[in-house]
């Protein structure tokens, strides 16, 4: 980024500052930075909505950011400060793997994350990363201006459209602002949480039914002695029943009637598998991720990565990378520096498809042995830096390949002869 952009930005935000708070906002508050709750704390009680959001967060967070730079007509990693923040430090509290977990997280559960870069007083670049906490900025979408008050964080102000990296979700009526998972998903979600509730009222209760004690001999208001003593059994039978007996005896010519459906009716166990999966639909996971696994098989777990690295994951790792190129790099060094997340992380605990991407890959010519020995930590060979292609293939027109086509017909040729003398 240039000095002169830097130090515009830098001055134009004390500017505003002082007129909201008269505070300096790139000063950060003593005491540290302090993370307020998410929005979706009853939702993550939810288990499959917890796997979700963990599966997602945790996924882009293992992967590293590369700024990348154009050397020698190829894009190679630019190691600067910039560089450290995205993938080491962002914040003086937080690694780069809490600082983006937590980023993905807000997307999905509030439907936002703003990202505020804080300049340096002393130098032209950017001193930290600061995740604004949940409700303290106010986007004005029709001026473009975002008023940020953190307490938290310290961090106070007005700020303009590229000062302030604004992560959005799912979008509707407004364009400019993201709307949470949750906000979709509330009725399946409140389906899931009174499943939840119901299994766990029936574990508590030992799964007592519920019914009505009644005598067909006797009519409410005729015989008060009768209604007292029914009244007695009716509490007398429901004690009972609290108390984990299956079978009482009912005195006399009481009669209980069950009013409550048993779980086989109700179906229970079918309607929270089906929740299991409407919640994995809103969030694009394949139920297998959240080990809801009952028909899967080797193939259909190999089309489920598939279609959650390029549908599910793609997308997210391409949003953060567009709003990073909008707001750390210049208009004029599009086509010179851009940053992007290392999707090879992906597969580096499935060993096997890493070895065979490796083989591929050198096969093609696109890497040598010693690039990718370099890429695992090891020393290089001799030799390992030649470019090797596969020769199974060959060109038609080839002149080894059309001797030794001739020389194959004269063989089958010899050979047919032979067989006639004989």
């Amino acid at each position: 980024m240039g000095i002169r952009s830097t130090l515009r930005r830098i001055f134009r935000r004390e500017t505003a500052d002082e007129q909201t708070s008269g505070t300096v906002a790139s000063v950060p508050r003593a005491g540290g930075y302090l993370w307020p709750a998410y929005s979706g704390t009853a939702a993550l009680q939810v288990a499959t909505v917890y796997r979700c959001v963990q599966l997602l967060s945790e996924s882009v967070a293992s992967l590293p950011l590369q700024k990348l730079k154009l050397r020698g007509g190829i894009f190679s990693e630019e190691f600067d400060h910039v560089s450290y923040l995205l993938n080491v430090e962002p914040c003086p509290t937080l690694s780069a793997f809490d600082f983006w977990r937590q980023v993905v997280q807000r997307v999905l559960l509030d439907g936002n994350a703003y990202v505020v870069p804080v300049y340096s007083t002393t130098r032209p670049e950017i001193s930290h990363f600061v995740l604004c906490g949940r409700g303290t900025v106010s986007h004005d979408t029709t001026n473009d201006k975002y008023t940020v008050h953190d307490e938290h964080n310290g961090l106070h102000g007005v700020f303009e459209e590229e000062e302030v990296i604004h992560i959005k979700g799912m979008t509707w009526t407004d364009p400019k602002n993201g709307v949470s998972v949750l906000t979709f998903a509330r009725l399946t979600l409140d389906i899931a949480s009174e499943g939840d509730g119901e299994t766990y009222n029936r574990f508590k209760n030992g799964g007592n039914v519920h019914g009505i004690v009644s005598n067909d001999t006797s009519v409410k208001g005729f015989g008060e002695y009768q209604d007292t003593e029914l009244e007695k059994s009716a509490k007398e039978v429901d004690d009972r029943f609290r108390n984990g007996e299956r079978i009482v005896s009912l005195p006399g010519q009481v009669d209980f009637k069950q009013i409550s459906l048993s779980s086989t009716d109700m179906q229970f166990l079918e309607s929270r598998k089906f929740t299991v999966r409407e919640i994995c639909r809103f969030f694009g996971v394949h139920p297998s991720f959240v080990f809801d696994d009952s028909s899967n098989n080797y193939k259909s777990a190999e089309m489920a990565n598939v279609a959650f690295l390029s549908h599910t994951l793609g997308p997210i790792l391409r949003n953060i990378e567009n709003e990073l190129q909008r707001k750390l790099l210049l208009e004029t060094s599009y086509t010179k520096r851009k940053i992007q997340f290392d999707r090879r992380g992906l597969y580096a605990c499935d060993l096997d498809s890493r070895v065979k991407y490796q083989a591929a890959t050198i096969a093609a010519g696109l890497y040598t042995v010693n690039e990718w020995r370099r890429e695992e930590n090891k020393l290089p060979v001799e030799g390992g830096d030649k470019v090797l292609v596969s020769a199974n293939l060959k060109s038609i027109d080839d002149p080894g390949f059309m001797q030794t086509q001739s020389g194959d017909n004269d063989k089958k040729n010899d050979d047919e002869n032979k067989q006639d003398q004989e």
